[in-house]
């Protein structure tokens, strides 16, 4: 009896052909090239919290629920559940019920002739279950199994990965609004400024001190900042409805805000580990893909070998419907198939070439990632670093050009410089004003695509 039941589960596992999954090894420095980097050592994944702004939480949880590629994302896991659902069932009997009932009508001038008492006409009920069960001897419906599952693992990296993005996106373009809030402000002092310079130049005009040359001068820089604000403002509408279309709400409507209230989140301490990038969800669904790559293989080995299946039947057989369920109705049936293929011109050679190709192509292209995502978070750390260190720079330079606008205004009123002087430093100022904002734009930006890079976060451990 022990030897009986060793030998059934021997047929029923069998021998599984093709490679075990074994994650390969990829060189990274251990830790990213960067010395001058301070901060904790711990970002919380809701990483969009750290700003501390209400408006943008309230963007980021509606681009979650409502966007489209999202849902699409999620769609597309509850496939890969059902196909993976799918093919564990293949490892189990199929058994299908039926209840036949025709009637026959014989020739009575068949050679030799029906056998006389017997009718011409004759009528058959069968009721019935049957099953035509594969054996997976070389491991083929597991290898598929496997598969499967790297496919619904995939596509629920693949669901972070969108929702990631698009979160990443809704911060930058709810940062790129808020900058250019603070362009427009920059450009609303801007304008009043050359107003009054009109305003003067065409008083001093009238008083014989100075040209038409300064007033046509005056003039026209104020026309390039309306220009300027109305470049802006219609730059602000276009990404106040990105942000619609991201968050699902394309009526949405925001109020001016401040740039400057947004703190930059801490950056990862000195010496951070390169081994986080095991958190992104992109380098995750590569390896996922790998995995089913390598599965493959199996399936395509296994189909090199004899497929062994089992089929059975069993019901009743009567002429009468009524005579189904009566003693001697019963009828059943047992059978073995072998199938075992001899010539194919080398088919299924080639299907297992075409598999280990594929787990060739998968294996750069997790490797491919994992590089790229390498370079992304050295990026993104030297980006933050750089523009930190530039913002004081850049406060310096204009509060320069504030002293130099000031100064030259000053001179120009009490006629000891020409207007020259005046819009030169009216330029001057205005575009350090606007570089001082579109850097701290920049510095949070390039925060989210740290946040992006490290998977959306990342732990002290």
């Amino acid at each position: 009896m022990k030897r009986l039941y060793l030998f059934t589960l021997f047929v029923l596992t069998g021998c599984t052909v093709g490679p075990d999954y074994e994650r390969p090894a990829i060189d990274l420095p251990a830790q990213y090239p960067i010395k001058t980097v301070e901060g904790d050592a711990a970002v919380a994944a809701e990483w969009w919290t750290l700003y501390r702004d209400p408006t943008l939480e309230d963007l980021v949880a509606a681009t979650r629920a409502n966007n489209a590629d999202i849902r699409i994302a999620a769609a597309q896991v509850e496939e890969a559940e059902a196909l993976l659902r799918q093919a564990r069932a293949a490892l189990f009997p199929e058994i299908t019920g039926g209840l036949q009932r025709s009637r026959t009508r014989v020739s009575a001038l068949t050679a030799p002739p029906p056998i006389g008492g017997f009718p011409l006409v004759r009528p058959d009920t069968r009721l019935f279950a049957s099953t035509n069960f594969e054996l997976d001897f070389w491991g083929r419906l597991g290898r598929a199994g496997e598969a499967a599952r790297a496919g619904l693992l995939g596509s629920r990296y693949a669901k972070e990965v969108v929702t990631l993005t698009l979160g990443s996106l809704t911060a930058q373009t709810y940062f790129g609004l808020r900058s250019l809030d603070a362009q427009l402000a920059v450009l609303e002092q801007t304008i009043r400024t050359r107003r009054e310079s009109v305003e003067l130049a065409r008083a001093r005009l009238d008083a014989g001190l100075a040209s038409e040359l300064d007033l046509y001068q005056a003039q026209a820089a104020l026309s390039d900042a309306l220009v300027q604000r109305r470049d802006t403002e219609r730059s602000r509408a276009l990404l106040e409805h990105e942000l619609g279309q991201l968050t699902g709400r394309p009526d949405l409507k925001l109020a001016a805000g401040d740039l400057f209230t947004l703190p930059v989140p801490p950056t990862p301490p000195v010496g951070l580990p390169s081994t986080l990038l095991e958190r992104r969800p992109d380098i995750r669904a590569a390896e996922q893909t790998m995995i089913a790559a390598n599965a493959q293989i199996g399936i395509a080995r296994a189909a090199m070998f004899p497929a062994i299946s089992l089929t059975g039947l069993v019901g009743a057989q009567s002429a009468a419907f009524s005579d189904l369920l009566a003693s001697g109705s019963s009828i059943w049936s047992l059978g073995f198939a072998l199938a075992l293929p001899i010539f194919d011109a080398g088919r299924r050679e080639a299907l297992v070439e075409q598999t280990e190709a594929r787990r060739r192509q998968a294996l750069a292209s997790y490797q491919r990632s994992i590089e790229s995502a390498f370079r992304e978070v050295s990026d993104a750390l030297v980006n933050l670093e750089q523009t930190g260190a530039s913002e004081a720079d850049l406060r310096e330079q204009l509060q320069a050009a504030r002293n130099v606008l000031q100064l030259s205004s000053e001179r120009y009123e009490a006629g000891y410089s020409p207007y020259l002087e005046v819009l030169d430093a009216q330029r001057t100022a205005n575009e350090a004003e606007l570089a001082f904002v579109r850097n701290r734009q920049a510095r949070l930006a390039f925060s989210v695509d740290l946040m992006k890079a490290l998977g959306g976060g990342w732990r002290a451990e």
